[in-house]
């Protein structure tokens, strides 16, 4: 696994989600990427337990339970600001044992789906973002496979994500700051989808023009 870039991409003027996905995936097949599967990754968020917060108005804490077809023996729980536990996927049937200190939130689970391109050295990976039945966002997610130190190739991403994203290129992702010259983990990936889908949550709270 390389370096990973993962961000949001608005819909298109006058566009649905799914005919912006469109456009995207035939810039990349115009710019020579080919089509390598699918992938996934889904998101349910739990809150701490009531009768765990005691009766002095603590707050609750959340955490995320990820999974990621590319890691499909992994499960992946992030703490709000806190750190990500790797585990395997019978975490799942943990989750359920532990209902006393950690209750899933309603209508929580987001996933984003969507299919695999190789373009040389980079992955990408074009989602739409889904909630319930209905589409929420567009997300992208672009690996630089030969290098695994942020900093070291983050010049390269840029310049690559700007051929086919233009003036929708992202800045370099928080999470590369914080780690700066450290080895990039499959983790910093899910912290970058854990930011999105919580982004995308935050922006259905209000009416989005051209998401329908």
């Amino acid at each position: 696994m390389g370096v990973t870039c993962v961000s949001q991409m608005p819909v298109a003027e006058g566009k649905s989600v799914q005919q912006t996905v469109e456009l995207l995936t035939r810039k990349l097949e115009m710019l020579g990427a080919e089509k390598q599967g699918t992938f996934c990754v889904d998101c349910e968020t739990y809150h701490t337990a009531a009768s765990t917060l005691g009766s002095q108005g603590q707050a609750g804490k959340l955490m995320y339970v990820m999974h990621n077809s590319e890691h499909p023996l992994s499960c992946f729980a992030l703490f709000e600001n806190g750190p990500c536990l790797i585990a395997d996927t019978n975490f799942d049937v943990l989750m359920v044992k532990l209902k006393g200190f950690f209750q899933s939130a309603k209508a929580s689970k987001i996933e984003t789906r969507g299919t695999r391109y190789q373009y040389c050295d980079f992955l990408v990976k074009v989602g739409t973002v889904t909630m319930g039945p209905s589409a929420r966002g567009i997300s992208v997610e672009v690996e630089y496979g030969p290098c695994v130190v942020a900093s070291d190739c983050w010049s390269l991403l840029l310049e690559f994500l700007q051929s086919f994203l233009g003036s929708h290129t992202p800045g370099a992702p928080a999470v590369f700051g914080n780690r700066h010259d450290a080895v990039y983990s499959p983790a910093d990936t899910m912290v970058q989808y854990m930011e999105l889908f919580n982004k995308i949550r935050k922006q259905q709270q209000v009416p989005v023009a051209g998401i329908r």
